[in-house]
C-alpha cells in the first residue's frame, strides 16, 4: 500500500523512474570534461540529493523497506567525490557554510535523515563509517551526536541543539522518564512540520535558510519535486535508545515502517483509507489530505537554494 496519498500512485511511479534515470544520466556526465569546474563538487552533491530523495520516494511508494539500503554506496561515493573536488574549489568560509550544523539547516537536517535511515537499515560498518566520516561536525550538537554515538563509541557530544525549534522537543523526549516519553515524542512529531516553518532570527547565529530547502514541496506536485514528508529524525531516535514509539503510528509524517520492515505498515495511509471507506468516500482529495497533514493551507514562499537545491531539473 502507498504510503504517502498526498500524491497518487502513478505520480511515484513516474517520479521514481525519473530518479533513476537522473542519477545515471548526472554519473554519465562525470565522466565528460566539466565546462565549469568550479561548479562540479556541487553538481556531484546533487546525485548524492537524489539519492536520498530517491529513498523517500520509494517509501512514500509503499517498496519494501529493505530495498532502500542498495542506495548508501552510490550515495556515499558522490559525496565523497564532492568533498574530494571542493577541496580545491571552495573557500574556508565557503566549506563552512556548507558543513556546519548550527549555520547550515538543510545540512543538519539531511545529516539527521541519513543517520536515521542508516540505523534503522543497519547498513555495514564500512558504510557507517564512511557516513560519520562524511557528516563530520563531531560535538557540534548535543542531540544529533547522542544519536550518532549510540553506534559511534567514543563520539564527543555537544552542549547545546543548533537547532531548537523543533529539535528541543525531541531532546525532552530522550531524557524523559520512560513513562513520559512517548507522549513528548508524539508531540514532537506532530509538530515537527509546522515547527520547521521558523521565522527569522532577530541576532545571534543565523541558519542559513530558516526552512529547509524541501518545505511547501508538496505544493508542487505536478512538477516532481515533492518526495514525501517524513520525520526520519523521530525514528532515528527511537533506533538509538529504543523510545516507545506506538503513539506515533498512523502519524502522517512518522515512517514507522522503516523500523518494522516485515509489516503491516503502520503508515496514516492505511487510516485514512479506513477514514474514507467509512464515510463512503471514493478517494481522499488533496486538499482534506493537506488539512489532514499540515493542519491548513501551506503558504509558499520563494528563495535561492544554496547548498541543495530543490529539484527537479534535467
Amino acid at each position: 500500500m502507498t504510503r504517502d496519498l498526498l500524491a497518487p500512485t502513478p505520480y511515484w511511479d513516474h517520479w521514481i523512474d525519473h530518479s533513476h534515470n537522473r542519477i545515471e544520466h548526472m554519473w554519465a556526465k562525470c565522466k565528460e570534461p566539466p565546462s565549469n569546474p568550479r561548479y562540479r563538487p556541487q553538481y556531484v552533491f546533487e546525485i548524492a540529493r537524489e539519492y536520498w530523495q530517491l529513498m523517500l520516494e520509494r517509501y512514500s511508494r509503499g517498496d519494501p523497506v529493505r530495498e532502500l539500503m542498495q542506495y548508501f554506496p552510490g550515495l556515499l561515493d558522490a559525496w565523497a567525490e564532492s568533498e574530494r573536488l571542493g577541496a580545491d574549489e571552495f573557500s574556508p568560509e565557503q566549506q563552512f557554510s556548507r558543513h556546519s550544523w548550527a549555520t547550515n539547516l538543510d545540512n543538519y537536517i539531511v545529516c539527521f535523515w541519513l543517520t536515521g535511515l542508516a540505523l534503522a537499515l543497519d547498513i555495514p560498518d564500512d558504510q557507517w563509517r564512511r557516513l560519520v566520516a562524511l557528516m563530520g561536525n563531531e560535538g557540534e550538537d548535543t542531540l544529533l551526536d547522542r544519536v550518532i554515538a549510540s553506534r559511534d563509541r567514543g563520539r564527543r557530544i555537544g552542549t547545546a541543539v543548533c537547532h531548537p525549534r523543533p529539535y528541543a522537543r525531541l531532546l525532552e523526549a530522550i531524557d524523559a522518564s520512560p513513562e513520559e516519553q512517548p507522549h513528548l515524542l508524539q508531540t514532537f512529531v506532530e509538530n515537527w512540520y509546522a515547527e520547521l516553518n521558523r521565522p527569522p532570527k532577530g541576532g545571534g547565529v543565523t541558519a542559513i535558510y530558516d526552512r529547509p530547502y524541501w518545505y511547501g514541496f508538496s505544493q508542487n506536485i505536478e512538477g516532481g519535486a515533492y518526495f514525501g514528508f517524513w520525520c526520519v529524525e523521530a525514528v532515528a531516535t527511537v533506533k538509538a535508545f529504543g523510545l516507545d514509539d506506538s503513539l506515533c503510528l498512523g502519524e502522517p509524517h512518522y515512517p514507522g515502517d522503516l523500523l518494522r520492515p516485515d509489516g503491516p505498515t503502520t503508515s496514516a495511509s492505511s487510516v485514512q483509507v479506513a477514514v474514507a471507506t467509512v464515510a463512503g468516500q471514493s478517494r481522499i482529495t488533496q486538499e482534506s489530505l493537506l488539512r489532514r497533514l499540515f493542519g491548513k493551507s501551506e503558504q509558499s514562499h520563494d528563495r535561492e537554494i544554496h547548498v541543495l537545491p530543490g529539484r527537479k531539473c534535467g
